[in-house]
C-alpha cells in the first residue's frame, strides 16, 4: 500500500509573522530578545445566552454559527456562581455562554477572514476601539453576526452578537496593538468618537 502524503503549509499570517512581522516589531518596540516579542496566544470567539437561554432555537442557531465562522465546534458554559436575583444555580440550567477557542492554524486563518473580508463588510466602518486590558489582551464587540460571508440569510434571521478575544502573549497596550496593526486590523483614529 502507498502512503498518503500531506503537505500543510503555514496559514498566511503565520508565515508573515515569522518571517517578517517578528523582525519589524523587535526593531520598533526596541526588545532584546526575540523571546520578548509579542504573539497571538489564542482567540476566544463566545456568544452570552442571557435572557434566551430557554430558548432551543436561538441556542442552536448560536451554535451554527460559531460552527461555521470558526470551523470548530462550540462548548457550553454553565454557570460557575449562584446568583439568586438571576434565578441561577451553579452548574444547572441551561448554558449561560457558548464560546469556541482557537489555536494554531485555525486561530490565523480566523484572524487573516475576519481583517480581510469580514470587517469590510461593515455599515459605516471607522474602525474598531483601541481599549486593551492590563495584560495586553484586546476585545472586539460584534452586535449582528450577519457580517461574516459564511452565514446565508436564513441563518441570520436570529439575530445575537459576540465577542472577540485576543489573548496577547507578553503583551502590554503599545506592543499588543503594534502586532494587531501588523495583523491588519483597522483601529480608529485619535479624533474619531
Amino acid at each position: 500500500m502507498a502512503k498518503a502524503t500531506t503537505t500543510s503549509t503555514a496559514p498566511r499570517l503565520k508565515a508573515l509573522y515569522t518571517s517578517t512581522y517578528a523582525k519589524e516589531l523587535q526593531a520598533e518596540l526596541d526588545l532584546q530578545n526575540v523571546n520578548q516579542l509579542p504573539s497571538l496566544e489564542k482567540i476566544v470567539v463566545s456568544v452570552g445566552t442571557g435572557k434566551v437561554k430557554d430558548d432551543k432555537r436561538m441556542l442552536e442557531a448560536v451554535k451554527n454559527t460559531l460552527t461555521k465562522v470558526t470551523g470548530q465546534a462550540p462548548v457550553e458554559r454553565l454557570a460557575k456562581k449562584s446568583i439568586a436575583t438571576f434565578k441561577i444555580r451553579a452548574g444547572m440550567g441551561a448554558p449561560v455562554g457558548i464560546y469556541v477557542t482557537l489555536r494554531g492554524a485555525r486561530m490565523y486563518e480566523f484572524l487573516d477572514r475576519l481583517v480581510n473580508v469580514t470587517l469590510p463588510r461593515v455599515r459605516d466602518f471607522h474602525g474598531v476601539g483601541t481599549k486593551f486590558d492590563k495584560g495586553g489582551n484586546y476585545n472586539l464587540g460584534i452586535t449582528d453576526q450577519s457580517i461574516f460571508p459564511e452565514l446565508s440569510f436564513e441563518e441570520t434571521q436570529l439575530v445575537h452578537g459576540m465577542q472577540i478575544t485576543f489573548a496577547i502573549k507578553n503583551g502590554n497596550k503599545v506592543a499588543s496593538r503594534a502586532l494587531l496593526e501588523k495583523f491588519g486590523l483597522p483601529f480608529e483614529k485619535e479624533g474619531n468618537k
